[in-house]
């Protein structure tokens, strides 16, 4: 009998406001695989990420997520989170009033059964920061309020090496990112990967990919996996844009 993946999504069918925008996924992601969902606007990437997060203005309408052999449809976001599921979000959201330090210590607390001390995490927090090349007063500033772009993405790292989850959904984590944040984000995300985490990472473009270096790379077109490969799929991607691709999503309609 074949392992049962960390993830895995079988036959899912979801959206939004009544409008049906994932029309039968089927995906596998495992602790210690990167792998790369592509697609152009509108075919349902960041559909999937808030499907998988549990963002409840979206709803399955068939099919089910399962995360480390539990059906997870119908768990809170926060259940979610505590299993060791992850999203790393397209835009961040501003939170006035609450430091980033203070933010990360309630989230990593939240998720253990006896909590760190404030020396032990500001341990962590402190080596995080440092391998992030990013400011030890970073840790001080309220949590995305005036932040750029890329301290914005950074910030998602932070998070994640941190929280140090099972599976990272990473939402075009690439968006908005000059080479030089693009290739510390890259890294930060490398050097977590391994036995204990695996990711997703949803993205337009092929340029992140030449720094993730994915195992898996799968074609998202209005709705469906028109096409599943290796990294040579994220390259072909890059000659040729999505067009044929959309011709073979409207084949599996027919």
């Amino acid at each position: 009998m074949a392992k049962q993946a960390d993830l895995e999504i079988r036959d899912l069918y979801a959206g939004i406001e009544g409008k049906v925008i994932l029309r039968g996924i089927n995906l596998a992601v495992n602790r210690g695989e990167v792998h790369a969902l592509m697609g152009p606007n509108g075919s349902g990437k960041s559909t999937l990420a808030n499907v998988l997060m549990g963002y409840p203005a979206y709803k399955i309408e068939k099919g089910e997520i399962r995360f480390l052999g539990q059906v997870i449809n119908d768990l809170p976001a926060d259940e979610r989170a505590r299993m060791g599921l992850f999203l790393a979000f397209q835009h961040p959201s501003e939170v006035p009033g609450v430091t980033v330090s203070s933010f990360l210590r309630a989230a990593v607390n939240a998720a253990r059964e006896e909590p760190l001390s404030p020396l032990q995490f500001y341990r962590i927090l402190h080596r995080e920061l440092e391998n992030l090349k990013m400011d030890p007063s970073f840790a001080d500033r309220y949590l995305n309020e005036g932040f750029s772009g890329g301290e914005k993405k950074r910030n998602e790292i932070l998070q994640m090496s941190i929280l140090k989850p099972k599976i990272a959904v990473l939402d075009e984590i690439d968006s908005g990112l000059d080479i030089d944040a693009l290739r510390i984000v890259a890294d930060g995300v490398k050097r977590l990967v391994g036995p204990e985490m695996g990711v997703l990472v949803i993205t337009h473009y092929h340029r992140i990919l030449e720094y993730l270096e994915p195992d898996h790379v799968h074609v998202l077109v209005q709705g469906r996996i028109v096409r599943s490969g290796g990294p040579e799929l994220a390259k072909q991607l890059e000659k040729t844009g999505y067009e044929a691709f959309r011709t073979e999503s409207v084949a599996a309609e027919a």
